[in-house]
C-alpha cells in the first residue's frame, strides 16, 4: 500500500506529540512561531511568503493540509485492507492519496493562525521558489471508496492543535510567548 501524503500538519490532540524541528521549513509551525515574541534562536521570527503572483484567488500557493491524526487513521485502515478484513477486494496493493481534497492558500493559512492565536503573523513577501506549482490538492476519492476513509479535521483544527502543542512545549523548546 502506497500512501501519498499531502501536507501533514497539526499535533496529536492529547498535546503530547507535535512538530518542531531545526531547521523548520513547514508553513504552519513557521507561521505560529511568527506570532510569538521569540523563536528557538531567541530572535523575532518572520515568515517568508514565497510568491504573491500565482494564478490563484489571492496570488499565493494553494496546498492541501491533512491532520496527523487523520493520517494515523488512514494507516490503520490501509493495514486492515491489506489483511483482507473479510472483503473480497482486500489484500490488493494500491496507491492512495491522503488529503482533504480542499486546498488552502498561504494567506488563508496565515489567517487561520491569526484566528487561533489572536496575534498577527509577522511576514514578508519574496519571490517565488523555482518549481513551486500554484496548487497541489489531493483527490482522496480512492481512500474514501476503498478504505472507507475521509479526513475529519479541517485547517482550523490543524492549526489549533499545533498551537496547543506549541504552548505546552514552549518553555522546553526555548520559545517565549508574549502575553
Amino acid at each position: 500500500m502506497i500512501l501519498r501524503y499531502f501536507n501533514a500538519a497539526g499535533a496529536d490532540e492529547s498535546g503530547e506529540i507535535g512538530e518542531m524541528h531545526h531547521p523548520e521549513t513547514h508553513l504552519i509551525p513557521l507561521a505560529l512561531a511568527a506570532t510569538t515574541s521569540n523563536g528557538p534562536e531567541l530572535q523575532v521570527p518572520v515568515l517568508q511568503i514565497y510568491g504573491s503572483d500565482y494564478p490563484t484567488p489571492d496570488g499565493t500557493c494553494v496546498r492541501d493540509y491533512i491532520h496527523v491524526n487523520d493520517l494515523a487513521d488512514a494507516h490503520v485502515r490501509a493495514l486492515q485492507h491489506l489483511e483482507g478484513d473479510g472483503d473480497e477486494n482486500g489484500g490488493d496493493s494500491l496507491v492512495v492519496n491522503l488529503g482533504t481534497g480542499r486546498g488552502y492558500s498561504v494567506l488563508e493559512v496565515i489567517q487561520a493562525v491569526e484566528n487561533a492565536t489572536g496575534r498577527p503573523v509577522r511576514r514578508t513577501i519574496g519571490p517565488r521558489r523555482p518549481g513551486d506549482p500554484p496548487a497541489l490538492v489531493a483527490d482522496p476519492a480512492k481512500a474514501q471508496s476503498v478504505l472507507g476513509w475521509r479526513a475529519k479535521r479541517n485547517l482550523s483544527d490543524i492549526v489549533a492543535s499545533a498551537w496547543r502543542w506549541m504552548g505546552k512545549t514552549s518553555h522546553s523548546a526555548g520559545w517565549q510567548e508574549s502575553a
